[in-house]
Formats: structure tokens, sequence, C-alpha cells
């Protein structure tokens, strides 16, 4: 008995979507994609709903927060953690799995990939995936492409325009084509916003802790 097309997708074998209701799910999909991207931008209430029922979790108030046009393929294979941003025009094929920590932040335009082809163009119209993992606490800049496989670390920064082929460790600013860590996260990041200009000497940094203390 062979296995199921779904079945060869987790494993990371060779598959093809058009089969199993594959084809269905995603046409539910562009659906529920259309309805979002075409939403009254002061319908919070609404979208908050369509990104639950995106997510497969129709019953689970969204506790992310994803601006339109958002594109995916299947977007029940995405699990985003809570207090996540996703800025506009972003991309997540995810015919793998795609895993968000906590407190992510999306750049605009950033693609997220889990399915690639063989380099045999005799082979080319078959598929394979691989999950993506993202932990808490990162950024991820604008343009950013994330390629099938990779697992980026906690708070992490991956800078403008990077393409991630491998994995980045935690606590790292990565940049660059292919991406690379650039340093570790060290205590003047964690004290200063830009060189010289430090959160406790920031107005708008007491007046917030000061508004949490309330």
């Amino acid at each position: 008995m062979h296995d199921t097309m779904r079945q060869r997708i987790a494993d990371g074998r060779l598959f093809t979507d058009y089969c199993e209701g594959l084809p269905e799910d995603r046409l539910a999909a562009k659906r529920r994609m259309k309805r979002f991207n075409e939403l009254d931008p002061a319908d919070t209430e609404g979208r908050a709903q369509l990104i639950g029922e995106i997510l497969g979790t129709p019953d689970r108030p969204a506790a992310a927060w994803i601006e339109p046009p958002f594109y995916f393929c299947y977007g029940t294979n995405i699990t985003i953690g809570d207090g996540t941003y996703v800025n506009v025009n972003c991309s997540f094929i995810d015919d793998g799995r795609i895993t968000i920590g906590r407190r992510v932040m999306f750049g605009p335009s950033v693609n997220i990939a889990t399915v690639s082809h063989p380099i045999n163009p005799a082979m080319r119209e078959f598929m394979f995936a691989d999950p993506v993992v993202i932990g808490d606490d990162c950024w991820i800049g604008a343009n950013v492409t994330i390629c099938p496989g990779v697992t980026i670390g906690d708070g992490v920064t991956i800078g403008a325009g990077s393409v991630v082929t491998h994995d980045i460790p935690a606590h790292t600013v990565a940049v660059g084509v292919p991406c690379r860590v650039l340093r570790e996260i060290g205590e003047r990041d964690l004290t200063e916003y830009r060189p010289g200009m430090a959160f406790a000497d920031d107005e708008l940094v007491q007046e917030t802790l000061a508004a949490r203390e309330i």
C-alpha cells in the first residue's frame, strides 16, 4: 500500500499536489485569502476572525496580526505565536509546515518557502518539502527570503534583503546573500537603540514602562 501524498510531504519525499483533496484544499485557501485581502481595513474584528480561519484555528481568536495583502498555499500549515506581526505583501509557501514563535516582527515582502523541486529537468514537476521554524522575538527585515528546511533561533535579527539558506543560531544578527551571522547580540544592543542613544534616556520608553505598571 502506497503512502498518501500528505504523508510523503511530511516525510520530505517527492510528491505531487494534484490529487487526494490537495487541489480542493488550495482552492478553499485561495477563497479565504481573497476575502482577507479585500476586507475593509476598518474591520479589525473581521480580520482577526479570518486570520483564525486561515490558520485553521477558527475557534481561537487570533493573537497575531497580519497586514494584507498576504499570500499562502494552504494557511493551515502555518502556526504563528502570540504577539507576532506580519507586514504587507508577505508570502508563505506552506506545503510543508511553517512554525513561527511569539513576538516575531516581519518587514514587508518577506518570502518563506518550504517546498523545492529537483534540479533534474525531467523530474521538475515533482516537489519535496522541508519545514521552516522561526523562534521567539525575531525581527525579519524587508524582502528577506527564507528557504526550505531553515531554523532561525530565538532573538535573531535578519537584515533586509537577505536570503537565508541555512540555520541561524539564536541571539545573532545575520545579513547577506547567502545570509551569514554578522555578530552576536551584545550588551550595547540591549541598552541602546542607536549608538549613543540609550533606552533609559528616552521619554517614550519611560512613558511606556510607566503605563505598563498601572
